[in-house]
């Protein structure tokens, strides 16, 4: 029996997990991109940066930014009607909260400063995914880990990929699903430059696979 309104498919019921960059422009694209009327977001756990669950002193919060850059998520999920999560996502608490009212057919994670554990991970029927910067040096890759444009740049590299992969019981080191297109950067680009360039073409890319994701393609002209 079709259960579709209208012949149309219900949306896929998606939540997001990111913060800074990354996290804003991933939750932009799936709230007012092209996938806008086919996905619906339903949750989103974004950082906060007081809390000493997010190893403030080993991701980008270490580096200077401004109060905006702390709360751009929390705030752009709030214009949209989607109060933000800001605790610790293992915990009975948050549990209920996902299984019982987020319930994602599919989970992003982009910049999120909390490990995700099997109860989470395992719960989508779609998969629960990651987007990591790195390079094409085979996979798991040796840039694995919570700073890895800290390591591309102490490395001498000029430019980086982005890899979606599955998030599993490691640390990103879920299989691999795929790469982007190389990203260049100059020599004096800083972390956080890192993260702001990247991040909108970390989001386009992630929309390029998320057809493959639901199984369904994108229709440019509908959008939130």
């Amino acid at each position: 029996m079709d259960t579709s309104h209208c012949g149309r498919a219900e949306p896929v019921r998606v939540a997001v997990f990111g913060s800074f960059y990354r996290g804003f422009h991933v939750l932009s694209e799936l709230l007012k991109g092209p996938f806008g009327a086919r996905v619906q977001v339903v949750g989103v756990a974004t950082d906060d940066v007081g809390g000493g669950f997010v190893s403030r002193e080993r991701r980008v919060w270490a580096y200077p930014h401004c109060a905006g850059e702390e709360s751009m998520v929390e705030e752009l999920a709030a214009a949209h009607g989607l109060p933000a999560y800001k605790g610790r996502v293992k915990c009975e608490h948050f549990y209920q909260l996902y299984e019982n009212d987020w319930r994602p057919d599919l989970c992003i994670a982009a910049t999120f400063g909390q490990r995700i554990d099997a109860r989470l991970h395992g719960y989508p029927r779609l998969g629960f995914y990651n987007l990591h910067p790195c390079v094409d040096d085979g996979w798991p890759s040796g840039y694995a880990g919570p700073n890895p444009f800290q390591a591309l740049l102490d490395d001498g590299l000029d430019h980086a990929v982005i890899a979606l992969h599955q998030v599993d019981d490691g640390f990103d080191t879920g299989a691999l699903v795929a790469l982007s297109e190389k990203i260049y950067f100059p020599p004096t680009a800083s972390v956080v430059d890192l993260h702001k360039s990247t991040s909108p073409l970390a989001a386009k890319f992630l929309v390029q696979q998320l057809g493959t994701l639901i199984g369904a393609p994108a229709r440019p002209h509908e959008t939130a």
